[in-house]
């Protein structure tokens, strides 16, 4: 008699493969917690992105917000800074890389760092790149931010000018969603 034939055979393995595919559901019942508690939080989701009015900035004001834990400086910046931070030739500068996520352009022109095309808005993250210090604005060798920490001057437009600190104030992913908003993240 072959295996075919025998009931016993094919009632053995109905019972390997159900018992097989109960092992897996319940496998995968026992392992979705641990998989699912690395998501982020509710909380953690709800800060991954901010709106941030304005509209009451006036030119040569900043305000500092908290965002993802750091702070960001949003400047609304006078026509002096803009075109004192526009003068710089690139190759004065010691990063020359923009670090700007919101374009593909790598270059630290000022343009290629400020939010709109007129360079009135500077969006930053407002932590030194030497080790993490918040810089003090509207101080320093050239009229921008200045840490005290170790003495990193940097410009108007958030580029490293003097100092320890390696790069260029980095900036984060933001955008205009309407003429007095601005969205982090």
């Amino acid at each position: 008699m072959s295996h075919a034939e025998d009931p016993a055979g094919s009632r053995r393995d109905f019972l390997y493969y159900a018992t097989a595919g109960a092992g897996a559901v319940a496998a995968g019942a026992a392992v979705w917690p641990l998989v699912n508690q690395m998501n982020p939080s509710a909380d953690v989701q709800a800060l991954s992105s901010i709106f941030v009015d304005v509209g009451g900035l006036e030119p040569g004001s900043q305000l500092t917000v908290k965002f993802l834990g750091k702070p960001v400086f949003i400047r609304r910046r006078t026509p002096e800074e803009i075109e004192a931070a526009r003068a710089v030739a690139l190759p004065e500068l010691m990063d020359q890389d923009a670090r700007n996520p919101n374009i593909r352009e790598t270059s630290a022109d000022d343009a290629n760092r400020s939010l709109d095309s007129e360079g009135e808005w500077l969006v930053m993250v407002g932590v030194c790149t030497h080790l993490g210090c918040v810089p003090l604005g509207d101080a320093g060798d050239f009229g921008g931010w200045f840490c005290p920490c170790h003495g990193s001057h940097y410009d108007t437009s958030g580029r490293i000018r003097r100092g320890p600190a390696p790069e260029n104030m980095h900036i984060p992913v933001a955008r205009f969603i309407d003429a007095t908003t601005i969205q982090l993240g």
